[in-house]
């Protein structure tokens, strides 16, 4: 409980699922290797989109999700890891591609934003309702967005509204489908977890 002005309220949760049973140095390390290495795996799931350089993958979803469950810290340091690997030579870009992407870059720096961004909602309880849940994944989508689209523009020479219908548009759908899962996923697991908690 606190007092706020003279009136008692229940203090709102705080914290991210990853910290549910505590944290240390060592887990922190293996959690954040763990949030590179399933972005490298989900960039592996592959669908090409015919006249753009941005394929549909798994890594958007990844990387939210990371930053939902590992809180602002760990999830951009996971995707900062996952990046700079990637550009110096680990094949877990998206089909399993290395190397630094011209025109898929910004996407990648959108991510690291992202998962700090979606993390530290998190810490303040966005993922415990399905509402403000898919709400913090739209905003987490929203940045990816706002990085990458403008940075496709500059590196292909796209004007917006081409960069905006080739590199924003194709992936609306499967945006929708991915913030509809985590909607499920992250407050049904701290629903679970309260139960468990009695």
């Amino acid at each position: 409980m606190a007092d706020v002005y003279g009136a008692v309220v229940p203090l709102r949760p705080t914290g991210v699922l990853a910290d549910v049973w505590g944290r240390s140095a060592v887990r922190d390390v293996i959690l954040t290797l763990g949030a590179a290495g399933a972005v490298g795996l989900a960039a592996q799931i592959v669908i090409p989109v015919p006249g753009s350089p941005v394929p549909i993958t798994g890594q958007t979803f990844a990387v939210l999700l990371a930053g939902a469950v590992l809180g602002p810290g760990r999830g951009a340091a996971g995707m900062l890891l996952y990046v700079v690997a990637g550009a110096l030579g680990i094949p877990w870009f998206a089909g399993g591609s290395s190397g630094w992407p011209a025109a898929t870059g910004g996407y990648l720096l959108g991510f690291v934003l992202a998962a700090a961004l979606v993390g530290q909602f998190a810490t303040l309880g966005a993922d415990r309702r399905p509402g403000h849940t898919i709400g913090l994944m739209f905003i987490g989508n929203l940045l990816i967005y706002l990085v990458g689209m403008p940075w496709l523009a500059l590196m292909t020479t796209m004007d917006l509204p081409t960069a905006f219908s080739k590199g924003v548009v194709p992936y609306l759908m499967g945006d929708a489908l991915k913030i509809a899962l985590a909607a499920a996923l992250l407050p049904g697991a701290w629903l679970l977890l309260n139960r468990r908690r009695g």
